[in-house]
């Protein structure tokens, strides 16, 4: 999927001026995926500090590289198509920050169904109405609903799935964290200092630990007011979500989603997945996710699958991290 993700930027973005971050764990596995991409380009972060800092520190290696750099940002787990247009939306998305700098710009899926492990933007008033694209401001951000308020959403018909794609220059994002977040802005500073030297590592190593986790939603999005988003012309789905796999894959006359050897009864619309040496076998089960592999066995409750970032925690209080 990085590679459909960086495929998807030909024609937006020159290769040398594409960029990944990722942790030290996969990023051998990332460089050898994308041979294409500079190694320099592949920036590793020493510990996980959520998106803010991240898109902060590749912000500075832009700029370091041009003063005047625009930001494509783009999660690597997404499915996108038609790929003409996206291209269409972001460059909607570039001519708004052409036309203000410090204007940060987002993209809006008109939602599908309720969902309940997406996040949502409330448009405000469009912005252009001789524009043919369809772009607002954004009224406000609201968090993952329960199931009632997302069909309320969809009944409103003024919210969008947030898909955390964003264009924005370099510099607008590095002057909002230093105004909002001075606990990522400050460490960042002394990273910059080093960008290009042979202490380059080591300060990473020492400083990026400084910063604090949070999301770049939280850190900066929620806190801004020049803000606007772009009703976007493609389709779009998260593949972070186990809920996706019946959505891509689709589903038996049960409605379960079966990847791996499997026998049920009384079964339906579960997620399924193991492979063809381990066979899974159900009895009774109704609206579940199981997941096997060869170390794990993961169980859960469909309609509660953003539990999973409160086991993940528990599983890292517990040592169990070579689990995860």
């Amino acid at each position: 999927m990085i590679q459909m993700t960086v495929d998807r930027c030909e024609g937006l973005v020159e290769l040398e001026s594409t960029w990944v971050v990722t942790n030290q764990a996969q990023a051998a596995a990332t460089a050898g995926q994308l041979p294409e991409i500079p190694a320099e380009n592949i920036l590793i972060e020493p510990v996980a500090r959520n998106t803010a800092p991240c898109i902060g520190l590749a912000a500075m290696h832009l700029l370091a590289k041009d003063p005047e750099a625009v930001m494509l940002l783009m999660p690597a787990d997404h499915v996108i198509e038609p790929q003409e247009e996206f291209h269409r939306s972001v460059r909607v998305a570039e001519s708004i920050i052409a036309n203000d700098e410090e204007r940060l710009a987002l993209f809006g899926v008109v939602p599908e169904f309720p969902s309940t492990g997406f996040g949502y933007i409330e448009r405000g008033a469009r912005l252009d109405e001789e524009s043919a694209a369809n772009v607002y401001e954004v009224s406000s951000f609201r968090e993952k609903p329960d199931y009632e308020t997302a069909q309320s959403y969809m009944q409103q018909g003024t919210f969008f799935w947030n898909c955390g794609i964003f264009v924005w220059k370099a510099q607008t994002i590095l002057d909002l964290l230093a105004i909002h977040q001075p606990r990522i802005a400050e460490p960042l500073d002394e990273i910059r200092v080093s960008l290009g030297s042979e202490h380059y590592k080591s300060t990473l190593a020492k400083w990026f630990p400084d910063c604090s986790s949070i999301s770049i939603d939280y850190a900066v999005l929620e806190k801004s007011e020049n803000i606007a988003v772009v009703e976007a012309s493609f389709n779009w789905d998260d593949v972070g979500s186990w809920q996706a796999m019946h959505r891509l894959i689709g589903t038996d006359d049960n409605g379960n989603t079966i990847l791996g050897a499997h026998v049920g009864f009384d079964t339906k619309d579960c997620i399924i997945r193991s492979n063809e040496t381990h066979l899974v076998t159900t009895i009774g089960l109704k609206n579940c996710i199981i997941v096997h592999t060869p170390d794990a066995t993961f169980v859960a409750d469909k309609s509660d699958e953003n539990a999973i970032k409160e086991l993940i925690e528990m599983m890292k209080e517990q040592g169990l991290e070579r689990y995860l």
